[in-house]
């Protein structure tokens, strides 16, 4: 009986108290003008260039400084270039009018993973005899 009195003592749950996520409706992308279209490709050619330039001078330092680089652990040189790398845009797209506060984690991973694609490239083939 004990039993009995126990589960007639529970009240069932009620649809309406459970905790259910709010769905919002998905908001309409934002259309930008014509001049923020612009200025956001002119943007987007100057994030890919920089890098570019940047991996392919420190694959023509590392063949001049570096030789072969058999003395130095490859990992140390990579780690070097990406620093060196980050730093030289987070101080020189200021200077070229390039917002680096609007850069997030997908920007930074974008700009070196360029820098470092150029700079194993340029190393790689000027290593290698014509």
């Amino acid at each position: 009986m004990a039993k009995r009195d126990k589960a007639e003592k529970k009240k069932p749950l009620d649809k309406a108290s459970e905790s259910k996520p709010v769905q919002s409706k998905p908001s309409a992308p934002v259309e930008k003008t014509p001049e923020e279209k612009k200025t956001a490709y002119k943007d987007g050619i100057i994030k890919t260039v920089v890098p570019a330039f940047i991996g392919t001078a420190a694959g023509f330092f590392c063949f001049f400084q570096l030789g072969t680089g058999t003395e130095f652990p490859w990992l140390s040189v990579m780690l070097f270039v990406i620093i060196f790398s980050y730093y030289a845009q987070r101080l020189g797209y200021p200077a070229i009018g390039i917002d680096v506060k609007e850069f997030g984690n997908k920007d930074w991973f974008y700009v070196e993973f360029i820098t470092i694609d150029f700079w194993l490239v340029v190393w790689t083939l000027l290593l290698n005899p014509f």
